[in-house]
């Protein structure tokens, strides 16, 4: 069994999706499930999660209906305004839909880089736990000293690191990303995707060889209990296909027993998002 955790779709909008820049002009188009289906069927892929892209609550609407509609999407996560003093009224109206799992905001997006420790983003994040959702953590490698102090605050919330922290592997930094993806490990109370990894490299010309360190850190620190399998499709067209990027870490996985490998492909999303 093998469950995406991480990918995405949208109507294109050059306002709404201006992040996507011209070096990622090949995603500059719409991405449905009639895209994604076809390459699941050839990958064996039994479901995914979807997740936002774009900060509103149409959104989350938007991917409730297609998940409501393709029974391959096995749940949700949103976007909700957490700084909001009335957020509770927002977070029960969504989790009593069974497909929504989780919000996320996309926190490398702020300039302030210590966005998650205010108090107004923290007093949302400390109701999420009461109705069983998840946070997944979207930040740069210079965001996760804050990051670190975050987590330290919620021990029962669970958590989960998107892109295994966008390590900027293109220029090969490492060491300041890993002593502080080391430190948050300890909190078992927070998972990791290995995702969104070729994007960090060069576009062109990265290989198996230059991504394998960070892939070795993330599970020395998590383990094979604590990684999920995620493509961050269609995002990884911008640096391969879907099968280059499924291939990466089907490698990289050998090293483990048949049932760890069982939990990194499917049973820990499972389990940590109540699929």
């Amino acid at each position: 069994m093998i469950i995406d955790s991480h990918q995405h779709f949208w109507n294109y909008e050059i306002e709404k999706h201006s992040w996507i820049n011209d070096e990622m002009k090949v995603i500059r188009r719409d991405f449905l499930p009639k895209d994604l289906k076809p390459i699941y069927n050839q990958h064996s892929i039994t479901g995914c999660v979807a997740v936002q892209a774009d900060q509103t609550l149409e959104e989350n609407d938007f991917l409730l209906k297609l998940a409501a509609d393709n029974n391959f999407i096995k749940g949700v996560v949103g976007w909700l305004d957490l700084q909001n003093n009335n957020i509770e009224k927002s977070i029960e109206q969504y989790a009593s839909n069974s497909l929504f799992k989780g919000v996320r905001h996309i926190v490398q997006g702020e300039e302030d880089p210590n966005f998650v420790l205010r108090k107004s983003f923290s007093n949302g994040v400390s109701l999420l736990e009461k109705y069983q959702l998840s946070y997944d953590i979207l930040v740069f490698p210079h965001q996760l000293g804050a990051t670190l102090e975050f987590i330290e605050r919620f021990p029962n919330q669970k958590f989960v690191i998107d892109h295994i922290a966008k390590p900027y592997i293109k220029d090969g930094f490492y060491s300041g990303w890993a002593t502080l993806i080391n430190a948050i490990s300890k909190h078992e109370n927070v998972y990791c995707k290995l995702s969104g990894m070729i994007t960090e490299a060069d576009y062109k010309q990265w290989n198996y060889e230059q991504i394998v360190p960070y892939m070795e850190l993330i599970l020395a620190s998590f383990g094979p209990k604590r990684i999920m399998f995620g493509s961050d499709w269609p995002v990884c067209l911008v640096a391969g296909n879907y099968n280059e990027v499924k291939k990466l870490v089907s490698q990289f996985v050998t090293r483990l027993s048949n049932s760890e490998q069982a939990a990194f492909w499917g049973e820990n999303a499972i389990e940590f998002y109540n699929l």
